[in-house]
């Protein structure tokens, strides 16, 4: 009797498989893969359209004669007469730790050349931090400049440390100040990137919120590009140039009234049980139908870790599914529910078709290598031509992907001129790919593991959930991580002495000399 070689049976399988994915129901699930990645292509090129409108603005106003069209549009506004009328503005930083593009960063922050009245506040759980001599050695280069100081914060214990750390900044900040404006210390700003927050505000009194997305520069591991992949679908709802429903914590400015007085409960739903600030804020402009604004000039720089490990990567997706698992009220709580179950469900249903298309491929390279025409399987002709379906719709959205990123980084140059370039150079688009299907595999478990455990190790601090709010916080000083997610930082220890004088920083005190704002007066 004939017995079938390991080969044969593994053929069988595979062909059967090609078969059974030729069904209506497995059609059907490739289709809404098809589906998923055209819709993402649609809304990354109106993202790019709202960028580039911006980029033609700018062009337009240097070709008016205005050079100075990365801080304003209109020259007339750069007029002393209207720079001594611009409200004050506080910059609130809450600091952990101390990594390699940090210096950076801050100084890009405190050489705003933002015109009226501005102080900026760097906050540090201790003077333990690493942050903290670092920060201190960097406002020493501009004391005589700029209106800065740090402040040490103390341990939280109702709230996230980094919301304790924000709160006791605004607690802080000038009598005077008009407005604030909270930044994450991997943010980059550019020159006139204060200015144009500002503006809008004093446009228009009735936002709440306005706020602003990261453009990630992948540092080459394929953990960085899986960053880049997870932030790039967000990034299409901050870049409507206008109203929008989503809030990024990196950047938010905020009525400082509104934190005097607690309207809308800012201040008590945070301090009671807060653990991500800007699902919270999100909730309660929601809650009370306050306008969150983006404006096109709001897309950072984000330069990630050169040593960003898979890891690392992994502890950060695990951060962003569980802030799914805090909520406000019970609205927000459905809301969160939605959020949850509708990208699990589409996580994985971008990432299925895929599986299926290679073993359709596998079934028709064993049916040719037996010797059969495709045309003689017509089960085998179907499976090909749904995996080269489905390789078109990727071409298209990795196309899209590609302009998006190719438009935001010539705004970015555009709007920091005195940078070195951002270039695409640096961009793998094979790993881009890869890091697509890593995401959306692991983004369903990484949920689901956070809502069954409702605890998270945040750079260092194990926060535990109760009805949505923080009820416990564990600290264990040295025992946690020692290195933050994204930046690479270093989180215990006296470390972070910036190095040497390079020519970044003095380019950045020049810059600084050139045209400083104004501090407030005593």
């Amino acid at each position: 009797m004939e017995t079938m070689s390991p080969f044969d049976s593994l053929d069988a399988v595979i062909i059967s498989a090609s078969r059974a994915f030729c069904s209506p129901l497995a059609i059907f699930i490739q289709m809404q893969g098809y589906f998923i990645c055209l819709t993402l292509a649609f809304g990354w090129a109106c993202a790019a359209y709202v960028r580039s409108r911006e980029i033609r603005r700018m062009k337009n106003s240097m070709r008016g004669g205005n050079s100075f069209a990365f801080l304003s549009h209109d020259i007339n506004d750069l007029e002393h007469s209207n720079q001594v009328k611009l409200p004050s503005v506080t910059v609130v930083m809450p600091l952990k730790g101390f990594g390699e593009h940090n210096l950076h960063n801050w100084r890009s922050q405190i050489t705003s050349l933002y015109g009226g009245p501005l102080e900026f506040l760097f906050v540090v759980e201790s003077t333990e931090d690493p942050a903290y001599h670092a920060v201190n050695r960097l406002l020493a280069d501009y004391k005589d400049d700029v209106d800065a100081k740090i402040i040490v914060a103390g341990l939280s214990t109702t709230c996230s440390q980094k919301i304790h750390n924000q709160l006791i900044g605004v607690d802080r900040m000038h009598k005077d100040t008009k407005y604030v404006l909270f930044l994450d210390d991997d943010v980059r700003l550019h020159p006139g990137s204060i200015g144009a927050l500002t503006a809008e505000m004093e446009k228009n009194p009735d936002i709440f919120i306005q706020t602003g997305y990261p453009l990630d520069l992948p540092s080459g591991s394929l953990g960085s590009y899986c960053i880049y992949e997870y932030h790039m679908p967000c990034s299409m709802g901050f870049a409507t140039g206008g109203k929008t429903f989503f809030l990024w914590g990196g950047c938010m400015m905020m009525h400082a009234d509104d934190f005097r007085n607690d309207r809308h409960g800012v201040v008590s739903e945070l301090q009671n049980g807060g653990y991500s600030d800007d699902m919270t804020l999100a909730a309660i402009a929601g809650a009370h139908k306050r306008l969150i604004t983006s404006p096109p000039v709001a897309v950072f720089p984000h330069p990630l870790a050169s040593d960003l490990s898979f890891s690392r990567y992994w502890n950060y997706l695990r951060k962003q599914t569980f802030v799914l698992e805090s909520y406000t009220t019970k609205v927000n709580w459905i809301m969160n529910r939605a959020l949850f179950s509708s990208h699990c469900y589409l996580s994985w249903g971008f990432v299925a078709p895929y599986l299926m298309a290679v073993v359709h491929v596998a079934a028709a390279l064993r049916v040719r290598s037996k010797g059969y025409s495709l045309g003689d399987t017509a089960f085998t002709s179907c499976g090909l031509l749904l995996a080269s379906c489905l390789a078109m719709c990727t071409f298209i959205e990795l196309l899209s992907m590609w302009n998006l990123t190719r438009i935001e980084v010539r705004l970015c140059n555009l709007l920091s001129p005195e940078a070195p370039p951002l270039s695409l150079a640096t961009y793998n688009w094979c790993l881009v790919f890869i890091a697509m299907l890593v995401d959306n595999f692991l983004y369903p478990i990484s949920a689901f593991r956070s809502h069954f455990s409702q605890s998270i190790n945040w750079s260092g601090i194990r926060y535990h959930l109760k009805d949505g709010k923080i009820n416990k916080i564990d600290r264990s000083k040295g025992k946690g991580p020692k290195f933050t997610d994204l930046g690479g930082k270093h989180l215990y220890g006296k470390k972070g002495a910036p190095q040497r004088a390079s020519i970044l920083g003095a380019l950045s005190r020049s810059l600084a000399h050139w045209r400083q704002p104004k501090k407030f007066e005593a």
